[in-house]
């Protein structure tokens, strides 16, 4: 476990870390704003796009050699963006760690399911939820201190140490998958069309929603390339699903939506992480531009939430097996969504009791909800199938994630974002989302009157 947390922490850091140092790159390598946001999309969709080609990879050839794969390409690739000195060559490096991140994160749950008997199943995954949401917050302040005393090249030093530490960790430790049975029939290798396929609908619903949520004056041009790149990558979505329908273990794991436990797992999981987006990257404005906190005061102030995450995640494991999963998840997110109501209706000059109070409720609503979700999305997949249900979980994280974004971009257009008005409409909007995916997760405890 030691292994795969460190491991996560490296993959899940990387992803927000150079927000911080965007306009000192951008500075440094002589590029505009907007080509420097290519150094954190480029990450992001490599991410994306290869989570569910290397976790089925990983149910075929082992999942601890596409862990390891994945580590030395992020290592190299480290390497690789701490010495670039153009934009192209790091927004490229970056690129290729994002595929490397994306071998980590798309088996460490299914390595977890082989670490842990399946009684104390959902400790492990609580702590590997705790590791993601803790990871996904803390890229700014781990940014913040190592600008503080170093240039920018020097964000990817620590991966170097650390992923050399998480190797030697992992040869030693990390299982490797179960024999399959006698006279089981053999796994058909990866299609290569199907790959590509994938690779392409991410990428093109990626940038299609990116340029949807990008404004540039009134000039209609981005708008109308980003819903033709979106169309295309439906386009292709569809054709993919046909192609996938009929196989036995396909990439795109249809077979596993087809379980209306997994499917409703998956569905809880892409609106909370949209309604979190929503609130993390809201919440500065609000803070900063409405309510006059410092930069100080506003980090103090929002780590109450991942505080909350800390404390709650290892109680929200224990809790597993003895109360309905989608119980629990249901009370987190409508304990969720009650406190983004309230960050929404806080006063003209409100204290910061009154504001810590709320991100408490938050983050301690969205720890109750992720550990058991991650549990039922684990335990619903057959053991054999354990790899895809792991891609599925990161994919639906990274998918809400971004659909998060691309619509608080979209409110930041209609309203601006220095009067209070954007950021409001953005939470009552985040509030919505947590709702509905309260209500999704209710809607699990008809499905099995088990731990599930």
């Amino acid at each position: 476990m030691s292994a795969i947390v460190l491991g996560l922490v490296l993959a899940v850091l990387d992803g927000t870390i150079v927000n911080l140092a965007l306009p000192s790159i951008a500075r440094d390598l002589n590029a505009s704003a907007a080509q420097s946001v290519w150094v954190v999309n480029g990450y992001q969709l490599a991410t994306l796009a290869l989570l569910l080609p290397l976790a089925t990879l990983g149910d075929r050839i082992g999942y601890r050699r596409v862990y390891f794969g994945g580590l030395a390409l992020f290592m190299a690739a480290s390497l690789a963006c701490l010495l670039a000195t153009t934009l192209p060559a790091l927004a490229a490096a970056r690129a290729v760690q994002g595929m490397g991140a994306a071998g980590i994160m798309s088996v460490n749950t299914a390595l977890v399911r082989l670490i842990y008997p399946r009684a104390m199943l959902g400790r492990g995954v609580a702590i590997n939820s705790l590791t993601v949401a803790a990871a996904s917050v803390a890229g700014p302040t781990v940014a913040a201190a190592i600008l503080s005393v170093a240039p920018w090249p020097w964000l990817f030093v620590l991966n170097l140490p650390l992923g050399a530490l998480v190797l030697a960790l992992g040869y030693r430790a990390l299982p490797h998958n179960p024999a399959r049975p006698p006279g089981a029939p053999p796994l058909a290798p990866l299609s290569p069309a199907d790959v590509l396929l994938n690779v392409a609908m991410f990428s093109l619903v990626f940038l299609g929603a990116d340029l949807l949520g990008v404004r540039h004056g009134d000039a209609p041009g981005p708008w109308a390339a980003g819903a033709l790149l979106l169309a295309a990558g439906i386009a292709v979505g569809a054709f993919y699903v046909r192609r996938q329908w009929a196989q036995p273990m396909p990439l795109l794991p249809i077979d596993l939506m087809r379980i209306p436990l997994f499917r409703l797992s998956i569905g809880t999981s892409v609106t909370a992480f949209a309604a979190q987006m929503l609130a993390f990257i809201s919440l500065p404005f609000l803070l900063l531009e409405t309510y006059g906190r410092s930069h100080l005061q506003a980090g103090l102030l929002i780590t109450a939430w991942p505080l909350a995450i800390v404390v709650v995640a290892p109680i929200a494991g224990r809790l597993i097996g003895r109360f309905h999963n989608g119980l629990l998840g249901g009370l987190g997110l409508a304990l969720m969504a009650a406190g983004l109501v309230l960050l929404a209706l806080l006063p003209d000059d409100p204290g910061n009791a009154d504001i810590v109070w709320r991100m408490l409720l938050c983050g301690a609503g969205f720890a109750l909800f992720q550990s058991p979700n991650n549990h039922t999305i684990v335990t619903s997949a057959p053991p054999q199938r354990s790899g895809a249900a792991s891609g599925m979980l990161g994919t639906a994280r990274l998918t809400g994630q971004t659909l998060g974004a691309v619509l608080l971009a979209v409110i930041f257009s209609l309203f601006s974002a220095h009067d209070g008005r954007g950021p409001v409409a953005a939470l009552v909007l985040a509030a919505v989302f947590a709702a509905v995916a309260s209500a999704l997760s209710l809607l699990r405890v008809q499905h099995m009157a088990g731990p599930h």
